[in-house]
């Protein structure tokens, strides 16, 4: 049996004996959108809880819509000059009206890869188009502090629009339950200050801070009450299929426009399965998402449901740019130096999380079920060292020596990787 999953901006094949009890774990099939122009139009032409786009614009003096950073397959190029169409009907001057890249603490998108977020040579050339830059103090407006004592700064050119639009991808997220809608606020236009707060240990180890989970999840919850602190805003999201194509979009209130999304994914992104299983192979879903290793974490955290105890999670991830930042470098040799235990225990201490130790801190979840193995040609012999993972040279030598490990000839395949989170439900 062949399988391919996805790993840069191509396949990568896997092959399984025959003889395997092999089960594939892929979203329930999506019904596709046949008209995607027509259906953002349509989209726009009647808000979720709100007017429509052109009514909310009229008589607003400037507008902010914010968009996903290089590591989200958003289509924005299918709605963003939709969108501004509209916002210069409504009478926005163009030269009030910024997109702006919602970073959170990754880079910044410049130059070609600007261009390719966008997707719209009409729209780079008619409004700024700007990255947000979330270590810029002078760049961000102080709105209060939650409840639970995260001091929140966003970005003001977000903050002070009359106007603000997240759009996004909604899709499973490891710690904030689901992407897009209010998450492209926070932490995607959010200060340092604000980000690290609320990614601090003590959230992430939130039992409820899970793939899939809103209802209870202390990221979640604080990221409504930023959108409170800030006075609402506009959202629009879209779901697209396995292979990309868009399959729901709508627009609306940002609460409850994204609520109507989740629900929408949430029947074909999660998929029960029956067993666990001692062989677990899966991908960091390919191009943008597996650029980096830091990402790559999403996909060793997204099948641990179905990681049998002691099991083995085999990974491909390009990691064409390599590790990921310097802090998280420097998260990930304390992570090797430490151990783990050790390395939680002192995280735990923390008010303020280091930047990026949130990824190196999600990456024990799995370490806790069972071994990790990396296939991956992107990192080079420094890198490998840093990842605290099992490097491999081949995901079919990896599986055959898990099964002969195990004795168990059972393998569960996601190709798609964290797109798709499989769910244990024995009954």
């Amino acid at each position: 049996m062949k399988i391919e999953l996805n790993y840069g901006k191509g396949k990568l094949p896997l092959n399984l004996r025959d003889d395997w009890r092999v089960t594939i774990v892929r979203k329930h099939e999506m019904p596709l959108l046949a008209d995607p122009a027509g259906a953002v139009q349509s989209a726009l032409a009647r808000g979720v809880a709100s007017r429509s786009l052109l009514d909310e614009a009229r008589g607003k003096s400037s507008a902010c819509i914010l968009i996903c950073d290089i590591t989200r397959p958003v289509p924005n190029g299918l709605f963003l000059g939709p969108m501004v169409k509209q916002l210069l009907e409504a009478g926005i001057p163009a030269k009030n009206i910024t997109v702006l890249v919602a970073t959170g603490l990754h880079r910044p998108n410049e130059g070609a890869e600007l261009a390719e977020i966008v997707g719209d040579d009409w729209v780079m050339q008619t409004v700024n188009v700007a990255n947000h830059y979330a270590r810029n103090d002078e760049d961000h407006v102080d709105l209060g502090t939650t409840a639970r004592g995260t001091r929140v700064k966003l970005d003001k050119r977000f903050a002070r629009a009359e106007l603000r639009i997240a759009t996004g991808l909604v899709e499973p997220h490891f710690m904030a339950g689901w992407s897009g809608g209010r998450k492209v606020i926070a932490p995607g236009v959010a200060h340092k200050e604000t980000i690290t707060t609320f990614h601090s240990h003590r959230f992430m180890a939130h039992p409820r801070a899970v793939n899939c989970v809103l209802d209870g999840n202390p990221l979640h919850e604080e990221q409504l009450a930023i959108v409170k602190l800030l006075g609402g805003a506009f959202a629009l999201n879209t779901v697209i299929d396995e292979h990309r194509r868009l399959a729901f979009v709508n627009f609306g209130e940002i609460v409850q426009s994204h609520l109507q999304a989740v629900d929408f994914c949430e029947k074909y992104a999660v998929v029960p399965v029956r067993e666990k299983f001692k062989t677990v192979v899966t991908s960091a879903a390919g191009y943008p998402l597996d650029k980096t290793y830091y990402q790559t974490v999403k996909g060793m955290v997204g099948p641990i449901d179905i990681l049998a105890p002691g099991g083995n999670l085999i990974v491909a991830s390009e990691c064409s740019e390599g590790v990921g930042s310097h802090e998280y470098i420097e998260a990930q040799r304390r992570l090797l130096g430490l151990g783990m235990n050790e390395f939680l225990n002192e995280i735990s201490l923390q008010t303020h999380a280091e930047i990026d130790e949130w990824q190196t801190q999600m990456q024990t979840k799995p370490m806790k079920i069972g071994a990790i193995h990396l296939y991956t040609t992107g990192l080079n012999a420094e890198a490998r060292n840093l990842a605290g993972v099992q490097l491999i040279d081949s995901l079919d030598a990896a599986v055959e020596r898990s099964i002969a490990e195990t004795g168990d000839t059972r393998v569960a395949v996601v190709p798609e990787g964290p797109y798709v989170v499989p769910a244990y439900r024995p009954a």
